[in-house]
């Protein structure tokens, strides 16, 4: 059956110029509009499988618009514009686009466009349905094993972080009916660490008394619904919800999931996901939500009806103090931190890593973009073979085509014996091509062959190899303004970008500096026959004020490098490049400095006032007039360790 094509164009000429060219080419043309509202009508009536959008229509909306909407329902769009400056691609690709055509278009570039868009398209909707049927799996075995309650609700906890990001989870909080289990919640703290809440931790934390608790377990009518509370909307429920108002304020959330299981029989129970971030949640996580719904509800149902005939023991008593639990998820050897921003990328690449999908990682050099790539494949189904690393910005121009496909011999002047290309060294393994953006044009045509038709032809060569192989590509270059600029290819951009992970600079998680420290420095320190070298509170405020070009890179060598010079035991001061202090001064005046970033060293503060003491008379938990439980936790999430506030 042809596909179905939903132009959404308001000049006249040009959308009767693509009907025509797309009914050549055997697509069926479902209709077109001027405007967002024309287009919705027509997108009720007949889905499209695809949709061609100019950003700028008649009326208030915009084709951006439109694109958060098509986004939700699962259809695939491209872009038409009369222009592809820098701004204009800066807006259309936080709505994650399939393509982007430029007007004026030749036929070929619209059938390429097309081409391209549907076959992104599959690739991530085969990546979603992949990991949705592993995640019922998995969360259907943690429910069956013979463990506790507490332990299968983290390893459904831990589970499902990649397809439903979460900073706190609250599971069966409400009590709505008597079921073998008590309600507990998971507060994340790392990549695979979770702190337990249970009933006495809360007290803790909050200062409530037994006797307040039963206020906040009362059920609201938006506890028996699967729902997205975002920003204003999470505010608003908060004043009517006792328990989504005491999650908000005591652990700073900005938005709610809820996913209701109902239970035959029963009332039934909910999990209640919460993050910091005020807009996460979306269409597509309650999509799926409801997916997982009835499969929960089966298999709840099934356990709960032998837990009572057999009268399961129920989940023992919550221990007084806070009970951190690691979570049996992959370990990413190396990669060291608990910014939310790293446990983002940490997330989705659990989720791609499986596949077969290609992954573009992006980031400043320094960030770790190799070690992303050799965690990928060791955590994928082709671990057992190798991974071959190709440097593209230090492959001589001459000899590019040499080095990823090989040559015979012969093939050119010097060629004294067959080589095999990298790709063909790669062959049933992975391909990881870093600095992907440094690869000249007719380099990137040959490469766009590669991924469309899997095979190669060496240099010299008459013979067409077939190569099975995953790539990985990495980059620090921006590459939509390379496409704006004519630099890439923008047919390659989209083969390419199937699956993008975003790694932060280190100045963006600064919290993760004292972790990522102590990590290099038990490394050199170790290698250097000095494992008792400590660090300085001077040296770590150097280490803190700096500003980082180099990322995680530039701070190991520092690392190294004091480690190997220090001729006592602790590193009393760093040498940092170009870091006077009087540049440090109008570095500091010009930083403004985030949130999180103004709380630690607000508490750093307040702990040094206290002599690094916490609790009791006198304590910095007394000062701040809050529970020691939750400044340790602050202190946790900020990455303050007693060596650093003593």
């Amino acid at each position: 059956m042809a596909e179905k094509i939903l132009i959404v164009e308001d000049e006249f000429i040009v959308a009767n110029n693509l009907s025509i060219t797309l009914e050549k080419a055997g697509y069926k043309v479902c209709g077109v509009a001027g405007t967002v509202e024309e287009a919705r009508e027509i997108i009720k009536q007949n889905k499209p499988h695809l949709v061609i959008l100019d950003i700028y229509l008649n009326g208030e909306l915009t084709g951006i618009d439109l694109a958060g909407e098509l986004s939700e329902e699962n259809i695939a769009f491209v872009y038409l514009s009369a222009n592809s400056n820098q701004s204009i691609l800066e807006q259309a690709k936080t709505t994650n686009p399939y393509g982007f055509m430029v007007k004026p278009f030749r036929e070929k570039d619209v059938i390429v466009s097309l081409q391209i868009a549907h076959y992104l398209h599959q690739q991530q909707t085969e990546v979603r349905r992949q990991s949705y049927i592993a995640l019922e799996m998995t969360m259907k075995d943690a429910i069956s094993q013979d463990i506790s309650w507490e332990e299968k609700f983290l390893r459904i906890a831990k589970t499902i972080q990649p397809h439903i990001p979460f900073d706190f989870l609250a599971i069966g909080m409400k009590n709505l009916e008597k079921l073998p289990y008590e309600g507990m919640s998971f507060l994340r703290l790392s990549f695979n660490e979770y702190q337990k809440i249970g009933r006495q931790e809360l007290m803790n934390i909050t200062g409530l008394k037994p006797a307040d608790l039963p206020r906040f377990q009362v059920p609201g009518a938006e506890d028996f619904v699967s729902q997205i509370y975002n920003g204003k909307d999470f505010e608003a429920i908060c004043k009517i919800n006792p328990s989504k108002k005491l999650v908000a304020k005591t652990f700073s959330m900005g938005s709610n999931l809820v996913m209701y299981v109902p239970i035959a029989g029963k009332a039934g129970f909910t999990f209640s996901f919460y993050s910091r971030n005020t807009d996460i949640y979306n269409k597509k996580h309650l999509g799926l939500v409801k997916q997982l719904e009835k499969a929960l509800a089966m298999t709840f149902e099934g356990i709960i009806a032998t837990a009572e005939k057999s009268k399961a023991q129920r989940i023992h008593p919550v221990p007084p103090l806070p009970v951190r639990m690691v979570a049996a998820k992959p370990e990413y050897n190396g990669i060291v931190g608990s910014s939310h921003l790293l446990l983002t990328a940490l997330d989705h690449l659990t989720m791609v890593a499986p596949s077969e999908t290609s992954v573009l990682i992006l980031g400043e050099s320094g960030t770790g973009k190799e070690r992303f790539a050799k965690c990928l494949h060791d955590h994928s189904l082709r671990k057992n073979k190798q991974i071959v690393v190709v440097n593209c910005a230090a492959l001589p121009s001459n000899l590019i085509e040499s080095e990823l496909f090989g040559h015979e011999k012969g093939a050119f002047t010097g060629a004294a014996e067959r080589r095999i290309g990298k790709f063909e060294q790669a062959n049933g393994g992975t391909i990881f091509l870093d600095e992907m953006g440094e690869l000249p044009l007719e380099s990137q045509a040959k490469l766009l062959r590669v991924l469309q038709e899997k095979e190669i032809e060496r240099l010299g060569g008459r013979e067409t190899l077939k190569v099975d192989v995953r790539i990985i590509a990495a980059t620090n270059n921006n590459l939509e303004k390379a496409v704006a600029a004519g630099k890439f290819r923008l047919d390659l951009y989209y083969r390419l970008n199937v699956f993008p992970i975003l790694l932060p600079p280190l100045r963006d998680r600064i919290g993760d500096l004292p972790i990522l420290t102590a990590h290099f420095l038990k490394k050199y320190s170790e290698m250097a026959g000095k494992p008792d070298i400590s660090i300085a509170d001077d040296a770590m405020e150097d280490l803190t004020a700096y500003h980082w070009p180099g990322n995680i890179r530039e701070l190991e060598h520092i690392i190294e490098r004091h480690v190997l010079l220090c001729r006592g035991a602790v590193i009393e001061r760093f040498t940092l490049p170009n870091r006077t202090e009087e540049t440090k001064a109008v570095e500091d005046i010009k930083r403004i400095k985030s949130i999180e970033e103004n709380e630690r060293d607000y508490i750093l503060t307040v702990l040094k006032k206290c002599g690094g003491r916490i609790s009791g008379k006198g304590g910095a938990a007394e000062l701040l007039e809050v529970p020691a439980t939750t400044l340790n936790s602050k202190m946790k999430r900020l990455g303050i360790v007693r060596k650093h506030a003593s």
